[in-house]
């Protein structure tokens, strides 16, 4: 019996060491390919109808196809279409199949879409939207390689880049609307991780922290890692229902945003400053990291997060 627990504590070690080895594998190089494309001036500000969204939805596309991803359910390819506020739109879908629960889903996202351009005036006039959301999009590209790499996922991972989310969740409302809640597990949503937090080098935040005990997942499973989750610590602006999460807590997902910007005195949010210059790619590196590590006991089965409960008059769903 001695000699079976410890045989089982030393597969634990190596797996766990074996983990953290693997998450090496998600390198600056490539992070900052991502970014500096998708916030490059070529993508015009990626506003939703725009020539420049279209640019950046063909980029994610082709990277979901190069990943080895394929579409969701009964779409034909990773473009999910619909119309909104007489603009036709996009969401950009990709699926890795699980294994032996292949029909428990978890979602892992960001929005693509930012504010476009200027109208009128002189020098800059282009909304990169370097940190929102090039940055969250980024995660999702590189999750999406990291975890087809690794062949863990004994759920079926649905990677979305969402549309319309600067003009009120567009994308991610649509996409909810018709989905069998019951099969999504957990949200991983991903937005503006390209600066250090308020609580320091080496950590991220959690929105709706006490909704559910997703949070408390990550936290465990990060414990024997330099880096650490905390909760939003700006709840005074309902941050848990201003990004993509919301259109799946709304359904009782467990659904919840990870961010590390300190929004309170960042100068270039939703400014022309926010170019991919400003970022670190470092802290974009490493927060991709400790997702991929601090999300692995849900995407492989083992954790299953408790679903949300919504106060009455919560949230904004029809």
């Amino acid at each position: 019996m001695k000699t079976t627990f410890l045989t089982l504590i030393l597969l634990l070690c190596v797996h766990w060491n074996n983990a953290q080895n693997n998450v090496s594998s998600i390198k600056t190089k490539t992070v900052k390919k991502h970014l500096y494309t998708l916030a490059s001036d070529a993508m015009e500000g990626r506003k939703a109808g725009s020539p420049g969204i279209e640019k950046a939805a063909q980029y994610i596309a082709s990277e979901f196809k190069k990943i080895g991803l394929i579409p969701f359910e009964n779409l034909t390819s990773f473009r999910q279409n619909f119309k909104a506020n007489d603009i036709e739109m996009f969401n950009i879908i990709g699926v890795l199949e699980g294994k032996s629960k292949k029909d428990e889903y978890v979602v892992i996202s960001a929005h693509y879409d930012h504010l476009g351009k200027k109208s009128e005036g002189e020098g800059d006039l282009i909304y990169n939207g370097a940190d929102d959301d090039a940055s969250g999009t980024t995660a999702v590209l590189t999750l999406a390689q990291y975890f087809k790499e690794l062949g863990a996922n004994e759920r079926s991972l649905v990677f979305i880049a969402f549309t319309g989310e600067e003009m009120g969740l567009l994308g991610s409302r649509y996409f909810g609307k018709d989905v069998d809640a019951s099969k999504f597990i957990a949200g991983i949503n991903i937005e503006m991780i390209g600066k250090t937090s308020t609580y320091g080098p080496k950590t991220a935040w959690l929105t709706g922290f006490d909704r559910s005990d997703f949070g408390k997942i990550i936290q465990k499973n990060l414990e024997k890692t330099e880096f650490r989750l905390y909760p939003d610590p700006y709840t005074n602006l309902k941050l848990f229902f201003r990004s993509d999460n919301a259109s799946l807590a709304e359904l009782g997902i467990p659904s919840h945003t990870f961010s590390t910007s300190p929004i309170d005195v960042d100068i270039h949010y939703h400014q022309v400053t926010d170019e991919a210059e400003t970022l670190d790619m470092e802290v974009v590196t490493e927060t991709i990291r400790a997702i991929a590590l601090g999300t692995q006991s849900i995407i492989n089965g083992k954790d299953t997060p408790s679903r949300v409960v919504l106060k009455k008059g919560e949230g904004r769903r029809n």
